[in-house]
């Protein structure tokens, strides 16, 4: 009886952490990434050393729960993961996953080895252990932090933390083998690095095509789309693995794949993977503290705050100017990715292989990682905000989504059904506009569902429903979260040409000359931006209009408030330079008058 009731106590405190991670997650979206080093202090609370007196020392099971856990992260940062916004950066992200990873590790081996007193090998380890970005911790300050970052920074972050955990568990393989045989040549690297590259993108690749066709095909009954997504990207990493290619990189490509394409259920397999992937992290977290001993912490700690210190503010830095060097980086772009490289629970993972394999002082580089994690979390997790701000690269963005409804369509894969509350201050009610890819289906209001003539005009408290192809409906949402008033210029932004989204497309007309017709000439820039872009506008987007080109400089609300207008080349009605020049002296004229000058 007495073996029953200890199983009945850990069914219910396994039961009671789960709960706690379910609602911790309300928290997450104010403290991010450091919320999850509560989940770590109580995996040490729990241990041996606290007064939970639980003796852990499973470094087997810690393993396969941390390889589960990271391959679910990884899939589910690539299930998010537009093509389009991260093949512009695949280069700078890819020199940063490699070469990045290794100048990070060789830059930190000489403190390593004075501050800890150990060999070189040992020290370029520990070097390694640490050297890689953590994608669950950057994928959750990036979308938590309330941070829109320019477009192709974040796209970078992502991209990089997603590919360099491949990178950095090979590299720590390779040493652990080299430090458990001895010996190690360059060519038996180079090839077991080209296999795991070669085996894992090609199963990746094949995979997450697999999965594709599984899914529309397979008419698999209402709510097991998510769970059979979640286990095939388990069979994909296991297969990967088993091949001795890289499975890490392999579920994330699947990933990118299976985001990228047309799928059923779309929006419920992502729902479910956030949640699956926030509790992996949390058994992981945990599990990863019971191996902690508070003890054998203290006699390292000091030594482990100067790598930890030195990880951050010199081989973080170095690698990322060196990496990012050959492309168009400015140097406030380039000191914000090398700030945020914080460091989670991949590095404590990576240092639990020495303790699976047996190394000596394998705890020492255990207890190095999980001092170096706890310091990132805290320092680079809580500044990434002011320094986003600081160095502008981002806007803060206060608004919140609106809550959006999707609802599948059996029978085709075109079009779904996308449903939001109307609110007063929205976009769709204070402009009626909507775009032209999506039909408003049907009204509800006060309990009854009414076609859209019945309920003409849509007022503030209905719900809408509105047919839009899968990968468009979250654009739909700028239309229907509240108008935030317009804002200044950044001038660390913003170049010359630049107006206000408030303006209206006659008054451009006016001042160059564009030929527009009478409906469109009451329309703000702004609108012409929500109405002809068929996805969210980003910075960078770009409409033509008769000789010039309008370019999203800045957004608010969801929506484009200032606007940089790109003029012709050539012009065959005036000098270029006469029209170039007159054009500016007037937009010189409206900018004051915006800016207040």
């Amino acid at each position: 009886m007495a073996s029953l009731d200890t199983v009945s106590i850990a069914i219910l405190l396994g039961a009671v952490l789960v709960m706690a991670g379910i609602l911790s997650s309300l928290l997450a979206l104010r403290f991010g990434a450091p919320l999850l080093l509560v989940f770590l202090v109580i995996g040490m609370l729990a241990g041996d050393a606290g007064p939970g007196g639980l003796v852990f020392s499973d470094v087997h099971t810690t393993y396969l729960v941390g390889s589960v856990a990271l391959a679910l992260i990884l899939f589910d940062g690539g299930l998010r993961t537009r093509f389009q916004s991260i093949r512009i950066v695949l280069a700078p992200s890819m020199v940063l996953a490699t070469a990045g990873v290794l100048l990070t590790a060789l830059v930190t081996a000489p403190v390593a080895k004075y501050a800890l007193d150990i060999y070189w090998t040992e020290a370029l380890l520990v070097g390694a252990v640490v050297a890689s970005t953590d994608a669950a911790a950057v994928f959750l300050l990036v979308h938590t932090q309330g941070l829109r970052l320019r477009p192709r920074v974040g796209a970078t972050l992502e991209a990089e933390s997603g590919t360099n955990d491949p990178f950095a568990i090979f590299l720590t393989l390779m040493l652990v083998e080299f430090l458990s045989i001895g010996q190690s040549s360059a060519a038996h690297v180079a090839f077991e690095f080209a296999r795991e590259a070669v085996l894992g993108t090609v199963m990746g690749v094949i995979g997450g095509r697999v999965v594709v066709i599984a899914l529309n095909r397979v008419a698999l009954p209402q709510g097991l789309h998510a769970p059979f997504v979640t286990t095939a990207a388990l069979v994909i990493f296991g297969a990967a693995e088993i091949a001795h290619g890289s499975g890490f990189l392999a579920v994330y490509l699947a990933g990118i794949i299976v985001g990228n394409r047309p799928t059923r259920a779309h929006n419920s397999v992502v729902t479910f993977l956030d949640a699956a992937t926030w509790l992996a992290q949390i058994v992981m977290f945990v599990l990863l503290g019971l191996l902690v001993s508070p003890r054998r912490l203290f006699d390292s700690i000091e030594p482990a705050v100067i790598v930890a210190l030195a990880l951050m503010v010199v081989a973080r830095p170095v690698a990322v100017f060196l990496c990012l060097a050959p492309f168009r980086f400015n140097w406030r772009e380039k000191l914000f990715i090398a700030w945020t490289g914080p460091r989670g629970a991949v590095a404590i993972f990576l240092a639990s292989i020495p303790m699976l394999v047996g190394l000596s002082k394998a705890y020492l580089y255990f207890d190095v990682a999980f001092v170096v994690v706890i310091i990132s979390l805290l320092l680079q997790g809580w500044t990434l905000a002011p320094a986003a701000r600081r160095l502008h690269v981002a806007l803060p963005r206060a608004e919140r989504g609106p809550r959006r409804v999707e609802l599948d369509l059996p029978g085709q894969l075109e079009q779904q059904l996308v449903g939001y509350p109307v609110s007063a201050k929205s976009l769709y009610i204070r402009r009626g506009l909507i775009p032209s890819w999506s039909k408003p289906t049907l009204v509800i209001r006060e309990e009854r569902i009414l076609t859209p003539a019945e309920a003409d005009p849509v007022a503030p408290g209905d719900y809408l429903y509105l047919l839009a192809p899968p990968e468009k409906a979250e654009a739909l949402d700028r239309f229907f979260v509240d108008m935030t008033p317009s804002s200044a210029a950044d001038p660390h932004l913003l170049g010359d040409f630049m107006v206000s989204g408030e303006h209206t497309l006659g008054e451009l007309a006016e001042v160059y000359g564009v030929k527009v017709n009478e409906a469109q000439a009451k329309l703000t820039l702004s609108d012409y931006f929500d109405i002809h872009l068929d996805h969210a506008p980003k910075e960078g987007a770009e409409l033509a209009l008769d000789p010039i080109v309008l370019v999203a400089r800045s957004l608010g609300g969801g929506r484009v408030v200032i606007v940089g207008l790109r003029l012709p080349e050539e012009e065959d009605e005036a000098p270029p330079s006469t029209r170039r020049q007159r054009f500016k002296r007037r937009l010189a004229e409206i900018w004051t008058q915006v800016a207040g000058v």
